[in-house]
């Protein structure tokens, strides 16, 4: 029992002491002062404050022999240790470590120690030297030091780089030293058995048995008397009780097609060579060698999960830290991005209005425009401003992918989004938490849709006209409608009359989108012709725009490419020329203004032309702005800023194709 430390209750170990000098631990090398040692202790070999001094070599008890240094005193003599480590073995179900056997060996002389793994037969592994001979250190934070003979003792944990190897037992020689310098010897232990090498024979065969080592009978004595002239005798087991039954392969046994055991490994026999097939066929008159397609079975697939999503950025993100350990971006799919990315007058992106489906009266009015891009499936949704609505109007939702509602947010699978089949005059779509109805699309959007009627089944005219055919027994009664509402006998109806006659007959069965299809089909043609003076109204509105005046140098080019000073030049010639001057003036509307200044022979009188286009000198009247007619329509029409698709349907036309002659 240790005394507590308190005044009276311990002694002062330097009582009597007179001197208290200390070592010195600093000198010169080279007119430089360093640090000579700091192993070096106090006076009187006394240990400094916090000073542990360890042997840097083994220190051996002096005997009464001659005094020799240790490499001459220990030559040859080497401990020996048996020890084993447990080695996992990763990514194996089968099993989950290995007991490999070592033996280590301590050099007395030096203290330099040497790792062997004693080689086993078909074990599938590098074995012999394991560490080569040398002085190894301590394990942190000792790992100043080395490894000397009081560290080793039987049924220890000893560690070398990292690896514990377990010492279980030594050699005769390496207990008689141990016990002579005065270490305690631990009780010997046993090495575990090795699970791989247990599973090794229990599936494979005991072996084969030496010659003599199995006969037909078993001798149970040997006798002979006791008389000069012995007779020798001997009795056998004639119950064979010891008799060990042991079946080969033989000939018989082996043909194309039979599975054999071999050391527990089943093999398919699949062919054999030509003095085979001779052996067989003359001695045991087989014919058939009809060989197996050896193909090794596909292995099997092995479904990868992935953790479920983090919440933090998208969901693609989120998985490409899971695919390796440096996190690569997301690739985007590039070749549907330039396939259908916005270019000229092509603008690979579907415009729908909408209306808010919600039971407050002062959102029932707000209009919206939905913008699906092709290029990347995202939607923004965009609110026309309106003066004195209340509402500031803009953008209502940024440009982003839209999920569909009803789907949990932490998973591992991807998310389902809206796509662009699923958008349609009449469809009520779920943009995060907001009901929209779609009430009406741009005519890029028409076109674009019933260009692709595979992807977009509302806008085939062949099967809306199809579920109209269904309608037949109605058809004289959906005549009488037309014609009454035909007041003028024109022959042709507008479209709200046409849309509210198709729905109230088919009872719901056709959709708006299909409604609009079918009047797109039969709708009465425009005006394709409009007047010059329209045409260069429009014209100059754009060049107005983009501050175009640059007409002197086209009419200086044209002259200059007039040859002979004819005054006129091919309409081919004047279009390739306004492109070449990037001339602000879309495709259509440049050739249709070339149409209306052509002669019999396609060619144009470049002075009149780019005369007539010079906003400057020949201005024209502003073209006025264009009111839509608001014509009677339903509810959820009300408030469209849209122009209707079409303004007038032939239903004589559509009654013939559907119905036949018969119902003129």
């Amino acid at each position: 029992m240790a005394l507590p430390l308190l005044p009276g209750n311990s002694f002062n170990r330097n009582m009597g002491k007179e001197k208290f000098h200390k070592s010195q631990h600093w000198g010169f090398c080279n007119n430089v002062r360093m640090l000579v040692s700091e192993d070096k202790p106090g006076i009187g070999g006394e240990l400094l404050f916090g000073q542990k001094i360890k042997p840097k070599y083994s220190v051996f008890p002096k005997g009464m022999g001659i005094d020799m240094p240790s490499w001459v005193a220990f030559d040859k003599q080497v401990l020996s240790f048996d020890a084993y480590l447990e080695d996992e073995v990763p990514d194996k179900s089968q099993e989950n470590y290995r007991i490999r056997r070592y033996k280590i060996y301590f050099y007395l002389e030096d203290d330099t120690i040497e790792v062997n793994e004693p080689v086993l037969k078909n074990s599938g592994l590098p074995q012999g030297l394991f560490i080569r001979r040398h002085r190894i250190s301590l394990p942190p934070p000792d790992d100043d030091h080395f490894y000397t003979v009081y560290h080793f003792n039987v049924n220890t944990d000893i560690v070398f780089y990292g690896r514990t190897f377990k010492i279980y037992d030594c050699d005769a020689f390496t207990r008689s030293f141990l016990r002579k310098i005065g270490v305690k010897l631990n009780p010997p232990g046993q090495c575990p058995e090795d699970p791989y090498m247990k599973t090794r024979r229990e599936y494979g065969p005991p072996g084969v048995f030496q010659p003599g080592q199995l006969t037909d009978q078993t001798v149970l004595n040997v006798y002979g008397g006791y008389s000069e002239n012995r007779v020798y005798g001997y009795l056998l087991d004639k119950y064979n009780l010891g008799k060990l039954d042991q079946e080969f392969y033989k000939d018989t046994d082996l043909s194309i097609g039979t599975t054999i055991n071999v050391w527990g490994r089943k093999v398919l026999l699949c062919d054999c060579d030509d003095f085979t097939k001779t052996y067989y066929r003359t001695k045991y008159g087989i014919e058939n060698f009809t060989s197996i397609p050896c193909k090794a079975p596909p292995p099997p697939t092995i479904e990868r999960k992935f953790p479920p999503y983090t919440g933090f950025g998208s969901e693609e993100d989120s998985l490409r830290s899971c695919i390796g350990l440096m996190p690569t971006p997301h690739q985007r799919n590039f070749k549907k991005f330039m396939e259908f990315d916005s270019y000229g007058n092509i603008s690979n992106t579907l415009r729908f209005f909408a209306k808010l489906i919600t039971h407050k009266c002062a959102d029932v009015e707000r209009m919206f425009v939905i913008s699906y891009f092709l290029s990347d499936d995202t939607i923004s949704v965009f609110e026309p401003i309106e003066r004195n609505s209340g509402y500031t109007g803009g953008m209502f939702l940024k440009r982003f992918r839209v999920k569909k509602p009803g789907q949990e947010v932490f998973k591992s699978e991807f998310s389902e989004y809206i796509k662009a089949e699923e958008l349609y005059v009449g469809a009520k779509v779920n943009v995060n938490g907001y009901l929209f109805l779609l009430v009406n699309a741009d005519e890029y959007t028409l076109n674009y849709m019933e260009r692709n009627s595979d992807k977009f089944p509302l806008s085939s005219i062949e099967l809306a006209l199809q579920k109209l055919k269904e309608e037949k027994p109605k058809s004289r009664e959906l005549k009488q409608v037309f014609i009454a509402a035909d007041c003028m006998h024109t022959t042709m109806v507008d479209f709200n009359t046409f849309r509210e006659i198709m729905m109230n007959l088919t009872v719901g069965k056709l959709t708006d989108q299909e409604v609009i299809t079918i009047a797109r089909h039969y709708r009465v043609p425009e005006d394709p012709c409009p007047d010059r003076n329209v045409l260069l109204a429009q014209a100059h509105q754009q060049l107005k725009k983009n501050t175009f005046e640059n007409f002197e140098r086209l009419i200086a080019t044209c002259v200059y490419q007039d040859r002979e000073k004819k005054k006129v030049l091919p309409s081919k010639d004047i279009k390739r020329l306004c492109k070449s001057f990037r001339l602000p003036l879309n495709e259509d509307l440049l050739g249709s203004l070339l149409s209306r200044f052509e002669d019999s022979e396609k060619q144009i009188n470049y002075e009149s032309f780019f005369c007539a286009l010079n906003w400057r000198v020949n201005p024209v009247p502003e073209l006025g702005v264009v009111s839509y007619i608001k014509e009677r329509c339903e509810d959820e029409w009300l408030g469209m800023p849209s122009p209707i698709p079409v303004k007038g349907i032939y239903y004589l036309n559509l009654l013939k194709d559907v119905f036949g002659s018969e119902e003129e």
